[in-house]
């Protein structure tokens, strides 16, 4: 056959017309069309550089088993606007223009998922670990931002390449190896959204005097997410455009009615390395908070224009995860401060939770019952990306699972959050020290992956990745090298965290407590690990 641009073929392919000594590129087929097809072999693409350099299509036999499934959702897509092209690349043509519109979206659909209720409950975490509230609103901040850089980054490559976040690692981590983070990414996102069922069942709770009891909020809040989410990127960026400005009015009034009772004049009692160790395990919790949005920032990035600035996108994305998320978690700082100074508050919070408390500190009455309801959408802002992503990492398992409409695979990840909420609503603040630490550390070691490949031996240029070989694995890297920094990183951050349940040699050595330094050590093991074994990599397999 002669030679064709794959690239602008579907799946790959290009139709040979009859009369034509060339084959006729044709319009993008429907996904009707596409499950249609009776010509499914996947070696009979060709290109003019290898037999074998193709995109791989779907198999018919499970083509067809899912066929019905695919018809729904492209129906549903024609009707309603529900996504159905999933983790399939978007090519340039296909993208909306770059304008201040779609600058404010980028800023907006961050900003409005992380200025939330779970985000205030962390910031309780340093009253809870003796800190003082300077120390609090320090960590808070610096590990936003660190945090948000690090999402940042793996932000840019979205519009870039057209491809969501877990298909992009594939450029590094190939194509069997890719599976971990696409696993590890799918239980953090549930993990994120079950955080969030428990903190607007707790709110619900509040708003309706215990008549509506948490574990029905948690239902109630994860139907809500799912609602959205079920429809797709369309409405989750249309939504969360606008939403994070109601949410940071919501925050001014807290700050407003509790800042005057916070104390700003207790030290902390802790000092030398007992200090050092706590204030170095909160800061991996607080990074993880917003380091954990790296896995999935591209994901919403693919209807932006393929040229659009990268500064702009790392700015944009890194100021709409750091600074809301600073600013939740300072005023969870702000409000358990104020526990030493009102007995009443304090008391309320050890008997009710963090709902009852803000209706005890807020007021009127029906204005902080209202608060409380607008702080319950903020946790379906967070639920809603969290479930989105979830069910396109679900599709990255395994070949077949790509082909199972998105939409079910968010109905399955929507039952999988709702168990998880009401398993863990009644121990909050120990499920997020826990959950949210271990987030980071992977993710740390998933960016210094992600990052040393396009920097390295990309040379910081989109134009080295071979773009229609994202689903191919014959043309991407082999992984291996991916594979044993990413597990030598493993190891690195199970001797160096610290726990509840567990406390690493390296992490023990930090005061009384232990100090966690997980995310340090693994980001200097990954790092010395992944280069020389990538450079070995590409010597021996040249990709």
């Amino acid at each position: 056959m002669a030679d064709f641009d794959i690239e602008k073929a579907p799946y790959g392919r290009a139709e040979m017309v009859d009369g034509d000594a060339e084959p006729r590129l044709q319009r993008p087929l429907t996904t009707e069309e596409k499950l249609n097809r009776t010509t499914v072999d996947v070696h009979s693409a060709t290109s003019s550089r290898d037999s074998n350099q193709h995109e791989y299509v779907p198999y018919r036999a499970i083509s067809n088993f899912f066929a019905p499934l695919r018809r729904a959702e492209a129906a549903l897509d024609s009707k309603f606007g529900v996504e159905s092209h999933a983790i399939e690349r978007k090519l340039p043509e296909d993208r909306q223009a770059w304008n201040w519109h779609a600058a404010l979206m980028m800023y907006g659909v961050w900003a409005s998922g992380t200025m939330n209720l779970s985000c205030m409950a962390t910031g309780f975490l340093g009253w809870e670990f003796g800190l003082s509230l300077k120390q609090t609103i320090l960590i808070s901040i610096f590990g936003s931002l660190l945090g948000g850089a690090v999402t940042g980054f793996c932000a840019t490559l979205g519009a870039a390449t057209g491809l969501r976040q877990i298909s992009i690692s594939r450029y590094s981590f190939g194509w069997w190896p890719n599976k971990i983070p696409a696993a590890l990414n799918t239980i953090q996102q549930i993990g994120w959204s079950a955080v969030s069922c428990i903190t607007g069942g707790i709110a619900l709770n509040a708003v309706a005097d215990g008549g509506v009891s948490v574990a029905l909020g948690i239902v109630i809040i994860a139907v809500c997410s799912l609602a959205i989410s079920f429809v797709g990127l369309k409405a989750i960026l249309r939504y969360e455009q606008y939403a994070w400005l109601v949410f940071l009015v919501v925050f001014l009034i807290i700050y407003g009615e509790t800042g005057r009772y916070a104390d700003n004049t207790t030290e902390s009692a802790l000092t030398g390395a007992d200090l050092s160790g706590t204030v170095l395990t909160l800061l991996a919790i607080v990074y993880g908070s917003s380091a954990s949005w790296a896995t999935v920032a591209s994901d919403y990035y693919t209807s932006y224009p393929a040229n659009v600035s990268r500064k702009a996108v790392f700015l944009l994305t890194t100021a709409g995860v750091a600074l809301p998320t600073g600013f939740g978690m300072c005023a969870g700082a702000v409000l358990s401060s104020a526990l030493n100074n009102r007995e009443d508050w304090s008391t309320t919070y050890e008997e009710g939770g963090i709902g009852f408390l803000l209706q005890d500190a807020l007021y009127p009455l029906g204005f902080a019952k209202f608060i409380l309801v607008l702080l319950v959408l903020s946790g379906i802002n967070c639920n809603i990306l969290n479930t989105y992503s979830a069910a396109i990492s679900c599709q990255q398992f395994a070949r077949p699972f790509s082909f199972v409409p998105r939409v079910l695979w968010t109905i399955l990840c929507f039952g999988v959050i709702l168990v998880l909420a009401l398993a863990g609503r009644d121990a909050l603040l120990t499920y997020l020290e826990n959950f949210l630490a271990l987030l980071g550390y992977w993710c740390t070691s998933y960016f210094v992956i992600v990052f040393s490949e396009h920097y390295i031996f990309r040379k910081g240029s989109v134009d080295k990745y071979d773009l229609t070989a994202w689903n191919d694995p014959k043309r991407l890297p082999i992984g291996l090298a991916a594979f044993g920094a990413f597990f030598i990183g493993v190891g690195a951050w199970v001797s160096s965290m610290e726990q509840t349940w567990y406390t690493g040699p390296l992490a023990k050595l930090i005061g009384s407590t232990g100090g966690d330094v997980a995310n340090q050590f693994t980001f200097g093991v990954t790092v010395l690990s992944f280069i020389p074994l990538r450079w070995l990599e590409l010597r021996h397999f040249g990709r």
